[in-house]
C-alpha cells in the first residue's frame, strides 16, 4: 500500500462547504410511541444502485433513492465522471431517479476532486470501480471521513494493479491510478466488511477471468443480489458462517429496475424508541429484511421486545416486510453473542439506548469495528450514556451497560456531542425521550446523511424534539 504525502492544497479545499452552522437539538420525556409510517430508502442499496446502474448499458429506474447526503455524494461523483443522473420530474411520487450508464469500464477522469462528504460507502465503493477502468481522481471529504481508515480497500485494489497514494494512515484525501488491464484476485478479507468486498467486486467486474472473495463472516449481501438482477457472471457459495463470491469479469451488465427497500438502520430508531416505551405500537411499512441486515431484529427479540414480520415479499431481489414492534412492559439485559455484530453494526448506537432501559446488565463485545466508523462509537455512546446517568463501562471491544428498568428515568438534562456521526445523534435523541429532563445534542447537521426528515417523522410517532441555540 503507498502511503506516500500527497499536495493537499486543493483537497483540503473540497470539505469547507460540509462546515456548517451548529443546530443544536434535545429531546424531552415522551410518554409512548405510536403509529405508522415509512422510513427513507435503504442507504447502502441506494449507493449501489447508482454505481451498478452506471455500469449498465442502458437506462436504469430507481424507485425510492434515499436522497440523503451520502447519497448525493455518491451521484455528484458519478455525474463528474460522465454518468448521466437526475431525478424523473414525471414521476407521481418523489424519490424515483434515472440512471443512464456508461457501461463496465466506461467512467472517465473527473476534471476535480471527487468530493465524498461524509460517506465512508461512497469513497471504498467508488475506489473499486476506479481501480480497474484507466481513470485518474482524488477523492477527499469531511473531517469526519479523513479519519477513516481506507488501508483495507487500498490493499487488494493496488494488487489488482491500481495505483494509489492515499495521506497518511492510508487516509483521505487520496489520488487513484486506475488500470485498463486489472489483474484478478483471490482475496480473504481480514475483517468482515461489505464495503470491502463490495470494492473488490466492482473492481472485479472490468478484470478479465474470475475473481474470488473468501469471507470468514458473511456481511450484507446487496451487491450480489443487484449483480445477479443485471445478468453479471457472480455466484456465491455458502460455507459454515461465510461465504465465498466469484466474479467472472468482462460480462455486459443490462439495466433493471430497482426499488429500494425502507432502510432497516433508519427503522431501527423508531423500533427501540416503541421498545423503551411500554405501551407503545408502531407500524413500518416496507422494511428491507435481509438476513444478513436484520440483526436488530434478533437483538430486540433476546431483549424481550420481539417485532412482529409481516407481509413479507421481494423486491427487486430484496426481502422486504412491515414491522409491528408493542412496547413491552420492560426490556431483559443481553449478553450479547459478537456474531451478531456484521448483521447490524450500524444499529449498535440505539440498541445501547435500549441496554440503558433495560432489566440487569448488558454486556457487548467484539465490536472493534465501532472504532472506526464515522466516529469511535464506541468512546461516543460510552460518553452520551454516562451524561445522561446510565452507568457504563467501555472494554476495548465493546460496552458493558447497567439499564434503569425498575428504578428511576436517567437524569439527562446534559448537552452531548455527535462527532459529527448521524447514529450517534439520533440514538443521543431516543435516550432523551426516557430521560427525566432534556437530553441535548450539540449538532443536528449530521442527521440528513442518512434519515432526512427524521425529526419531523419521531415527532409524529410522540416524541418532543425541539430546537436549542
Amino acid at each position: 500500500m503507498s502511503t506516500k504525502k500527497v499536495n493537499l492544497d486543493k483537497m483540503e479545499q473540497v470539505a469547507v462547504h460540509h462546515i456548517e452552522p451548529h443546530r443544536g437539538l434535545q429531546s424531552a420525556p415522551a410518554e409512548r410511541i405510536e403509529g405508522r409510517c415509512t422510513v427513507p430508502g435503504d442507504k447502502s442499496i441506494s449507493h449501489r444502485a447508482l454505481m451498478l446502474g452506471s455500469l449498465t448499458i442502458g437506462r436504469t429506474r430507481i424507485i425510492n433513492l434515499l436522497e440523503g447526503e451520502d447519497v448525493r455524494a455518491t451521484a455528484a461523483a458519478l455525474r463528474a465522471m460522465g454518468v448521466a443522473i437526475h431525478r424523473d420530474s414525471s414521476a407521481k411520487a418523489g424519490g424515483d431517479w434515472l440512471v443512464d450508464g456508461v457501461g463496465v469500464g466506461g467512467l472517465k477522469s473527473p476534471d476535480d476532486v471527487l468530493d465524498m462528504g461524509n460517506s465512508g460507502t461512497s469513497t471504498r465503493l467508488l475506489m473499486g470501480m476506479l481501480a480497474s477502468q484507466p481513470v485518474r481522481a482524488i477523492l477527499s471529504g469531511d473531517a469526519s471521513l479523513r479519519k477513516r481508515p481506507m488501508g483495507r480497500v487500498i490493499d487488494p485494489l493496488t494488487q489488482m494493479g491500481a495505483v494509489i497514494d492515499a495521506a497518511d494512515g492510508g487516509r483521505l484525501p487520496l489520488l487513484i491510478r486506475g488500470t485498463g488491464t486489472a489483474l484478478p484476485i483471490d482475496h480473504a478479507p481480514k475483517v468482515a466488511s461489505a464495503q470491502v468486498k463490495s470494492a473488490i467486486i466492482l473492481a472485479a467486474l472490468n478484470a478479465p477471468g474470475t475473481s474470488t472473495i473468501c469471507e470468514a463472516q458473511a456481511t450484507r449481501d446487496h451487491s450480489e443480489r443487484m449483480l445477479k438482477a443485471m445478468g453479471a457472471g457472480i455466484e456465491t457459495e455458502e460455507k459454515g458462517a461465510g461465504r465465498i463470491i466469484r466474479i467472472t469479469g468482462e460480462i455486459e451488465l443490462k439495466p433493471v429496475d430497482i426499488t429500494v427497500p425502507g432502510d432497516i438502520s433508519s427503522a431501527a430508531f423508531p423500533l427501540v424508541a416503541a421498545a423503551i416505551h411500554p405501551g407503545s405500537e408502531l407500524y413500518l411499512e416496507g422494511v428491507g429484511i435481509n438476513p444478513l441486515r436484520a440483526g436488530i431484529l434478533d437483538a430486540l427479540a433476546l431483549m424481550g421486545a420481539p417485532v412482529s414480520i409481516q407481509n413479507e415479499r421481494m423486491e427487486g431481489g430484496e426481502p422486504v416486510a412491515d414491522l409491528l414492534m408493542r412496547g413491552p412492559d420492560h426490556l431483559k439485559a443481553v449478553d450479547l453473542d459478537p456474531a451478531l455484530a456484521s448483521l447490524m453494526i450500524d444499529e449498535f448506537p440505539v440498541l445501547f439506548v435500549a441496554a440503558a432501559m433495560a432489566d440487569g446488565v448488558s454486556r457487548f463485545t467484539g465490536l472493534q469495528e465501532l472504532r472506526v466508523k464515522e466516529s469511535d462509537r464506541i468512546a461516543a455512546m460510552a460518553a452520551v450514556l454516562s451524561a445522561a446517568g446510565v452507568g457504563v463501562e467501555e472494554l476495548p471491544d465493546g460496552l458493558i451497560i447497567s439499564g434503569h428498568a425498575g428504578r428511576a428515568r436517567p437524569a439527562g438534562g446534559a448537552r452531548v456531542q455527535t462527532h459529527l456521526d448521524h447514529r450517534i445523534a439520533m440514538a443521543a435523541l431516543v435516550l432523551g425521550s426516557v430521560c427525566a429532563a432534556p437530553l441535548a445534542i450539540d449538532d443536528a447537521a449530521p442527521i440528513t446523511t442518512s434519515f432526512p426528515g427524521f425529526v419531523g417523522l419521531m415527532n409524529g410517532l410522540g416524541m418532543k424534539i425541539t430546537e436549542v441555540s
